[in-house]
Formats: C-alpha cells, structure tokens, sequence
C-alpha cells in the first residue's frame, strides 16, 4: 500500500484548499459524512485583534521597524514570524502604506520569466524592505491555515488528513510543482491536486446530487467560466445520459490566461491615478499598489446589487504628510460599469478573436493578457474545441456550437451585471438562452468543491467520470512516415488507473537525447491497451500532440555511447492533465524510468515539415567526422580551415540553418570534442562551430542538458593558449551559449575576465590562474552577455566601461555592452534582475552626451535603456525617455526604435540580432 492510501484511509477529515490569487478558502467534511463546512480562518484584522474568518486574504505585509508591537501580532498558536503579516490586517495596512504588499503571488507561480524561486516580492519595493520569492509567500499562507486547522483540531492535525489543492486548469507543469513545493514548505507533504474549474462543479454536484439526473436532463455541455483575481479558467464537461443517470466528462481546457480581478483593479487605478497625480504625472510602482488596494473595495462596492451612485477613493500622503497630503476622487458606478463591463466583458460575435497587440501589459511586472476582453477569449476557446463540443452537442460539422449550459465562478461574478454580460453573450451566440447553473457564493464553491472531490472518490458523491476523453497512441519512429502508432491509453482509462502493455516491448535509449511522439484520438473506437492502429487509415481521427525531449537516464553513457535496452510500459493518466509512462527494463525490473507527457499545452508553431532532418545531415557529419574524427584521417591545415565553406556548400548559406539543424550540427561537433585539440586550426574552427550551432543557448527542446554538456569544457580551457585568435573564439563561444548557462556558471566566467575588464589602475581582481588571458574586446560583449550574475555585478562592470570610454582610444562597440547591461527587458534572465533606474539614468547621461552619428553604437544602447516595458519599477522617469525620443527623431532613426520607447512593443527579427551580436537561429523566436 502506497504512503497515499495510508494517510488517507486514517484521516478524519477530508480538506479542501483553495490557494487563491485575492483569498484562500478552507472546507473540510468528517469522515464518512456529507455535512461539508467551511473552515472559518483565525487571524489578525487589527494590531492585537484576532478574529476567525472564512477568507484569509492572500497577502502579506511587511512592515517597517518599530510600526508594530509584539503584543499586536499575538495569534492563538503564538506570534506571527517576523517581518510580516498575513490576511485581513495585511490588506488593511496594504492599503495605507505603499510598497510593502505582497499580491497576487499565485500570478507570479506562472511567470515564467522571472525566478520564482528568488526574493523579488514585493516588486519594486525599496532595498529597505525585506523581499521574499512567490513560492515561500504561497507557502506562507498554507502555513498560516495549518497553524489554525492545527490549533481548532489538536487531535487530528492537517498533514494527516485527505487534503485535495486546487490549482488554475491552465497551470503548466512548472506552476504546478512550485505550488507542490509550496504545501511542502508549509508542512502538507502528501496531497493532491484538483483543477478549480473542476472543483466548482463539484459543489454543483454535491448541492443536487439528490436531483442530479433532472437537473441535468436537458443538459450535453457545460462550460465553467472561472475568473478569479489572477486568472481566468475555461473548461469544458460533456453530459452523456447511460441508463437515466448523467455521465461526466471534461473534454477541454483552456491556455493559460493571466487575466482576472486583478487586472480591473488595476484599470480603475489607471483612470483614479490620471485624476489623483496632480503634478507627478505617474506614481511609483509602491504608490500604485496602494492605489489598486483601494480601487478593488471601489469596485466591489459600486458593482454590488444595492451599489450606490459613487465611491471614494483616496491616496495617503507619503511620509510626514501621510493624512495632510492625501487626495480623494470619486468613481461613478457608470464609469465602473463603462470600465469593467464593457472593458473585460464586451459584447462580441463569436468569430471574433482576441487582438494580438506587439506587446502585452506589464504591470508589477506580471505579463497580464494583451487583450483584456474575457468574452473574446471564451470565442477563441470555443473555437479551439469546436470538433469536441459538436459531438457532445450532437450536431452536425457546420453547426455553431455553444454549449447550452454555463456555470460562472470567481469572485468578480458576485457582480450581477458582469455574470449577465456572460449569459447573454453565450445565449446571442446560441441563439437561444443558456442555462445558467447557481452558483451563490462563488468565494467558498472551489474549497467546497474540493472535498465534494474527494467525497467522490470514495463514492459519497457524484463524480465527473468517463476517464479521458480520448485515446493515446505512441507513434512508432521505425515507421518511414511514423503512421503506426500502439495504443499506450484507451479512451475511458480513469485517472490513476495504471495500463500495462505486457504484450509488447521497446527497446528505451539510454544516455542521449531522444524524442518520443504522441497522437490522440477522441474517436469512440474501442483500442484496446497495446494494440497497433494505423494512422494513415483514419488520420482524420488523429491528432499529434507536442513530443517529448528527454535524456533517459544521462549516466547510462559513462563512456560516451548511448545504449539501448528492452522494456514494458505501464501508462497511467494523472489528476492534473498529465501522461505517465514508466519504462521497466525486462532483464531487471528494478530499473524503472518515469516519463511525463504534458497534454494540454500548446502545440508546436511549426509544421510537420519544419522538424524533418535536412536531407544533407549525413554528408556533413561526414565532413565534420573527417576533420575531427578518427587520427587516421589525413587532413592538412587548409581542409581544415575549408570545413565551414564545404558545410555551408553541403547545406546551404550558414543564415538559412535553423534551430534543429545547428542543434544536430552540435551534436556531431561535441561528440568529437576530444580531437578539437589536434592543431590550432582544430582548435580554433571547433570553439567557432560549436558556439555557432549552439547559440543563443536555448530555445529548442535539451538545450538545457545540452549546455550542461559542454560546460564541462570549461576547466578544461584551451590547449594553444597563445594563439589570441583562439582565445577570441573561446570567449565568443561562452558569449553565443550564455542564455544557458545558470548564475554559478555565469558568474564563473565573469570572475575569469574581471582581472582583465577592470580599469587600469584597480586592482580589487586578481589575475585568473592558468594561463594568460587575451581578447578583452571579446570579454566586454561576453560580460554584457551575462543576465543571471547579481545586479551589483551588472552594475560594476558597466561602471568599469564607462570609466574606461572617457579615454577616446576605448573601442566605442562597448557602448553597445553598456547598453546590453542596462537594458530594460532582459532577453532570457530574470526581470528582476535589471540594473536600477536611478543607474540606468546615469547610463543614459552619459549615452545622451556623444553625438550618436559618429558613434554607432549609442543610439541602440540608448534604446535599450530607456525602453519601455510598462512596469514602472524598471522604466525610467518619462522625461529621460522622452529625450531619448527626441534625439532618435531627431536623426531619423528607425520608427521601431521610437515606439520601443514610448511603448511595450517587441523586438522585431534585426534588433533580436543587434542585442545577440548576430542573428538568431531561424526557427527561434524569443518570447519575453
């Protein structure tokens, strides 16, 4: 029996938890019982006042020295930790002093562009406030609900009981770890996770399960609208009626959606700020944040049922005049109605598309949905699902389908006219009302729902059934066309249930990167476990899903080889949207390799066509093999030197090799990376080739492992340690893969060169052992290159060039470097870790003092520091973009230029080049 099945089978209680953006809910039922509470929640509402509530707002306030006093923060299991408050007083407090308000930190678990595991909450708080990661601010809360659950039931603590987290359906599988890693930091080792669009029909169900098969008689197709303070969640569940009893079927899953509460609290900002900001034209980030604080009780006051005409909103003073220097305005409920309801939920056809703006909204830096109109985004979800909801509706391919029954959950849908706006929507798109399902206290339905969940489990409650959707197949690589695929799941498997295919085995790589690829079918043919379908025959019924790129098991290949071995396969169906496929080797099944198929994220941009290796691949893996290969090849210095211009009359013009070209290149290139040192020449064209092919570092699935790889090269260094031209090639390769690289590694590079980059005179660096190093124009770009090493790092080498550009001799290319350090947007590090405003400002000075036509360089460095992200933590003041602009108009730079400054716009293909020092691979976009 699994440590699972044992907890839960002693637990008394089953606990749902919903960790939410805005509030996090707790409700639990005893065991064997249907009598499902919500667990109300003790915590401070005032300095020493303590009450029990049902929502404990997702917040924590970190207050100054000296603001609070012990005896305020006592709670009935004891102090509060230091520095920080959590719930009710930490909305109240957030309110009133800016900067200090830690929010949304569920939003910032998706965010993908920052380090979720760094301290950067709050963002854009000052240095003088301590700042913690989304992950430890998520466990913090999960920690607060089991100090009181532990305090109310001493006899029968949280982390025995059978606790189900709700997650966002959209949540990726690196969201949905940190989330795991989070209860675990909060002491819930073992739990699991529930979707909560899925958690809030369940607390439909549970309320009439009595009534379940009249309620839903008339019903094919539910969509659940979640919008909640971060997120908005779409879903989609099939209702099949067998033997006069409804059976339920999720059938789709939206994308993820960072959109939500949040996003309206901050247009009301917007507009209360216009009015508010008098003579500073913007706030800071910390001042903004309060503002919102305060337009989310506006909002929820004027769009509640008996909402007055108006609501005041008022900014605080800041320091001494903290209460003489406030400012009021007032918002009318018109304006909240103009704003929100027809801002995020206006009145569309169901052809229309969410608009596709050069740049998405950044605010606080959180990457919010470039179109705000939830009601498009519900278009293009139905869309997507089209095929799946005509056949659970039973009407034929021309036919529009909406589904005719909608559960609307969230906090915002407490709102009459914003839950109106979203039937009639649906209902004009149907051409006939939707039945809109009861939803009375949307606050608590996901906590609910979730131990309506796990009642289900154990058959105390009604469950959406069915298994999945659709079947799956692994498609079989020996195939000319891969058109055979092996069922690995059938349609129907239920969640958990293990499929062991005993009647076939596969011979699994070991030890070097592999592909495996996926097809699924929501065909109602019956597959059977193991058996071979042909894809080809019905290729309409399949549709091929994002492959999986892995290296099983690197340290199979010790001597550099990869090997194979037989296995059997046993694949099972996760409760979060997952394919598990465990490979037990058949010689020793002790020897078991896990594999995880991500189902539901997007699929690949490219076509079927774009992932076919060139044709010429084995000719120039022979031409590489030929110079770096065998001893016994006899090559002289110039067919060495000519090995680029026969790649390149083997495979066409270096510029036109796309991602998965060079990455094969590289391959080939590492694999003979021992004989890189048979001469110079060897040398210097492997470092040349091997950078080439493997820039910019990321990108294309294995890179990360690939780096790894080749940064075990490094200690190595180079063997003709004399030759600069080498040492130029040996920083250009560092410079090419720096994106892969993690901080450790970085900041080893960076320790090499400081020796060399720090002005004559400084001697706080000392030279590098080894030998002696060369290139230092080389190490400029590289050091500019290097976005993880710490901002004081950043900082010290652009000082370090501009001290050395007031000689007129400096190479005037490390403006280019200076303006790569102080840049706004990084390009593959963390958004936190850009150089201060206060620093770039000065940056800028200096930058703006050179005249730009004699000096290249400078307008693109200057770009690149005043360009505007939207997040006024990192933009700087409107007055130093505003003559940024001014000079770029001034000599007629290219329009592109000028909007990056006065807007969030992305780069286009050239000025992805001009920040890399050359093009990019084709096939490889940047996406931040």
């Amino acid at each position: 029996m699994s440590p699972r099945k044992k907890k839960a089978s002693g637990a008394r209680y089953s606990v749902g938890i919903d960790l939410g953006t805005s509030n996090t809910v707790v409700a639990y039922a005893p065991a064997g019982s249907n009598d499902i509470r919500v667990f109300e929640i003790e915590q401070l509402v005032g300095p020493g006042e303590v009450a029990a509530q049902p929502l404990l707002p997702s917040l924590r306030y970190h207050y100054a020295p000296d603001e609070l006093k012990s005896e305020d923060l006592q709670l009935p299991w004891g102090e509060m930790e230091a520095p920080a408050v959590i719930g009710r007083i930490a909305r109240t407090l957030g309110a009133q002093v800016p900067g200090r308000l830690v929010s949304s930190a569920k939003s910032w678990l998706s965010h993908a562009a920052v380090d979720r595991l760094a301290p950067i909450l709050p963002w854009g708080a000052g240095d003088d406030v301590e700042k913690i990661s989304p992950v430890i601010a998520s466990a913090s809360y999960l920690a607060h609900v089991h100090a009181a659950w532990n305090e109310r039931f001493p006899d029968a603590p949280l982390d025995a009981q059978d606790v189900v987290l709700t997650v966002p359906a959209s949540f990726d599988e690196g969201a949905r770890a940190l989330t795991l890693e989070a209860a675990r930091m909060a002491g819930l080792e073992t739990l699991r996770l529930l979707e909560e669009p899925q958690a809030a029909f369940y607390d439909w169900l549970f309320h009439h399960r009595e009534t379940l098969a009249g309620e839903l008689a008339a019903t094919r197709l539910v969509m659940i609208v979640d919008v909640g303070g971060g997120t908005t969640d779409l879903t989609l569940i099939q209702v099949a009626m067998e033997n006069g009893e409804p059976v339920l079927t999720r059938i789709g899953v939206g994308n993820h959606l960072m959109l939500g509460g949040d996003n309206m609290d901050l247009a009301l900002a917007h507009l209360a700020e216009r009015r508010l900001a008098g003579s500073d034209a913007r706030l800071s980030a910390a001042r903004l944040s309060q503002l919102v604080e305060r337009c989310r009780a506006a909002k929820e006051q004027l769009l509640g049922d008996e909402a007055p005409d108006s609501a005041s909103i008022t900014l605080l003073g800041a320091g001494a005049k903290l209460i003489g220097g406030a400012r009021s305005t007032d918002i009318t409920r018109d304006e909240i109605e103009q704003i929100i309801v027809e801002g995020f939920f206006p009145k569309v056809s169901v052809d229309d598309r969410p608009g596709r703006s050069r740049g998405g909204i950044v605010e606080f830096g959180l990457p919010y949905a470039s179109d705000p109109a939830i009601t498009r985004h519900i278009a293009a979800f139905l869309g997507q699902h089209a095929g799946e909801a005509r056949k659970a509706l039973g009407v034929p391919a021309e036919t529009l389908a909406v589904p005719d029954t909608l559960l609307l959950n969230g906090g915002v849908f407490r709102a009459g006219p914003l839950a109106r706006r979203i039937a009639d929507t649906l209902s004009g798109w149907r051409g006939e009302p939707v039945n809109v399902l009861a939803n009375h206290d949307p606050d608590v339905a996901v906590a609910r729902g979730a131990v309506a969940y796990a009642l289900a489990r154990g058959g105390h409650a009604p469950k959406i059934g069915g298994g999945s959707a659709r079947s799956f197949f692994l498609l079989l690589e020996d195939d000319a066309n891969a058109m055979r695929g092996v069922c690995v799941l059938p349609r129907g498997t239920e969640e958990g249930q293990p499929i062991h295919l005993a009647g076939r085995t596969f011979a699994l790589t070991l030890g070097a990167p592999v592909r495996f690829h996926l097809a699924s079918s929501v065909a109602e043919t019956a597959y059977t476990a193991g058996e071979l379908a042909d894809l080809a025959a019905a290729s309409g019924d399949f549709v091929r899903l994002p492959p999986i790129a892995t290296v099983v098991d690197p340290r199979a290949a010790n001597d550099g080889r990869a090997r194979e071995t037989p296995v059997q396969l046993t694949t099972s169906l996760t409760e979060v949207g997952t394919l598990e496929m465990h490979c037990t080797a058949v010689d020793d099944p002790a020897k078991r390799w896990l594999l995880e198929f991500q189902l539901r994220r997007e699929a690949p941009q490219t076509d079927d066509a774009a992932s076919e290796p060139h044709p010429a691949l084995p000719k120039a893996i022979e031409l590489i093999d030929r110079t770096f290969g065998a001893k016994s090849h006899d090559v002289g210095p110039k067919e060495v030197k000519r090995l680029r211009a026969q790649l390149e009359q083997t495979l066409g013009a270096r510029d036109t090799w796309d991602i998965a070209l060079l990455r094969e290149l590289f391959g080939a290139l590492f694999e003979r990376a021992k004989k890189r040192r048979r001469s110079a020449d060897h040398e210097r064209l492997w470092l040349n080739l091997t950078g080439y092919c493997m820039r910019p570092g990321f990108g294309h699935p294995l890179d990360e492992w690939r780096v790894e790889q080749l940064w075990t090269l490094f200690d190595q260094g180079i063997q003709y340690s004399n030759e600069s031209q080498i040492w130029s090639e040996w920083w250009t390769l560092w410079r090419r893969t720096a994106g892969g690289l993690p901080e450790a590694a970085q900041l080893r590079l960076l320790d090499d060169m400081a020796f060399v980059l720090q002005p004559p005179g400084t001697s706080r660096y000392r030279k590098a052992a080894g030998a002696a190093r060369a290139g230092y124009e080389d190490m400029v770009r590289l050091a500019a290159s290097l976005e993880r090493v710490p901002v004081e790092r950043k900082i010290e080498v652009g000082e370090w060039l501009l001290t050395r550009l007031k000689k007129p001799s400096e190479n005037v290319q490390s403006w280019w470097a200076v303006g790569r350090i102080g840049a706004r947007a990084p390009f593959y590090g963390s958004a936190h870790g850009v150089v201060p405003p206060d620093v770039a400002v000065a940056w800028l000075d200096a930058i703006l003092a050179l005249d730009w036509k004699k000096i290249d360089p400078a307008a693109f460095a200057a770009v690149q520091i005043a360009r505007m992200t939207g997040d006024r933590s990192r933009d700087l003041p409107d007055e130093a973009r505003a003559a940024v602009v001014q000079r770029l108009e001034a000599m007629g730079a290219a329009q592109a230029w000028v909007s990056m400054v006065r807007e969030t716009v992305e780069l286009d293909r050239a000025d992805e080049g001009r920040v890399f020092g050359e093009t990019l691979p084709a096939g490889l976009k940047l996406i931040r």
